[in-house]
């Protein structure tokens, strides 16, 4: 685990001097088009980005929130293009695909890194992200471990049916867990991906199972929602509880020793920088790799220390 952490930061450190050795003297325009800037996550993924382009002096950023309207989004890339950017940065998790902004990109032959959600099709230029699903194994294991094989496991998604992102890390947690006699719970309700969320959720389902002894939730923003209805009912002794994104509050909840035991690492500062890094080059005519996934880390109090950032944005 420790070999991956110090790996991952070694390539980051690599990343950043070729970024800098790849900028050019002309002044860059770069566009960061974001779905939305309500979640922790989302917040910390622009800000990282910023300030890659902050040590650029030529770079000049432009930050577009859609505020979960994919009609907006669409504009806002029209937008962008009308104002001559070099580049565009792309988190707009959790759509799928958005053929009609990618068409025009291409056609204004501008490249374009996505980062965090891969969309469907092979229009964009780059992508740097994580597998969800090899990371939700590895909280899985963790949770069989935890559990010794037995007891109940709610599940807690972020919503809605159809979000790849979120099936994914379930998926990966339930093929570790299903050849077990863990019984599984999924709860009927989304959390929205949001603490609120995930305290409206875990006081409906504490009201209604009495023996839950594990709750992963789908990101780390809903589980701290859960963690505290969980405290609020006074059972923090019996129910533990597993995330995924490797969220500052989450990690510091998981060193106290707290009833958060792990959480999977989907580190927005890494991306950022790669994808950054990624932009750098091909607005200076460089080929990059396509699809970059950043490697599995599952965080516990016992490696949190040497995998994680206390400076980090999230």
């Amino acid at each position: 685990m420790k070999r991956l952490s110090v790996w991952l930061l070694g390539m980051a450190g690599g990343l950043l001097l070729a970024a800098a050795a790849q900028a050019q003297d002309r002044p860059l325009k770069i566009g960061i088009v974001t779905l939305q800037m309500k979640s922790p996550y989302f917040i910390a993924m622009v800000r990282s980005l910023e300030a890659e382009a902050a040590k650029h002096k030529n770079v000049t950023v432009m930050v577009v929130d859609g505020g979960g309207d994919v009609a907006k989004v669409s504009s806002d890339i029209e937008d962008l293009l009308a104002k001559g950017v070099d580049g565009l940065i792309m988190n707009i998790s959790p759509l799928e695909a958005l053929p009609g902004p990618m068409a025009a990109i291409k056609k204004a032959g501008k490249p374009v890194v996505l980062v965090n959600r891969k969309l469907k099709g092979g229009e964009y230029d780059a992508w740097v992200g994580v597998d969800n699903y090899a990371i939700g194994m590895g909280v899985g294991e963790q949770i069989a471990k935890f559990m010794g094989g037995k007891g109940t496991l709610m599940m807690m998604r972020g919503g809605p049916e159809d979000n790849s992102t979120g099936n994914a890390r379930r998926d990966g947690v339930l093929s570790k867990v299903s050849t077990t006699g863990i019984q599984v719970v999924v709860a009927p309700e989304f959390g929205k991906w949001g603490e609120d969320g995930g305290i409206r959720v875990m006081e409906d389902m504490l009201a209604k199972h009495k023996n839950i002894n594990v709750v992963f939730c789908e990101n780390d923003a809903m589980c701290l929602g859960a963690q505290k209805a969980i405290s609020d009912a006074g059972r923090q002794k019996e129910i533990s509880v597993f995330g995924f994104d490797g969220q500052k509050a989450a990690v510091e909840q998981i060193v106290k020793g707290t009833n958060y035991v792990a959480t999977g690492q989907n580190s927005p500062d890494a991306i950022s920088r790669i994808g950054f890094e990624r932009l750098m080059a091909l607005t200076a005519g460089k080929k990059v790799e396509k699809d970059t996934i950043t490697p599995v880390v599952v965080i516990t109090k016992e490696n949190a220390a040497s995998v994680t950032n206390p400076k980090s944005v999230f």
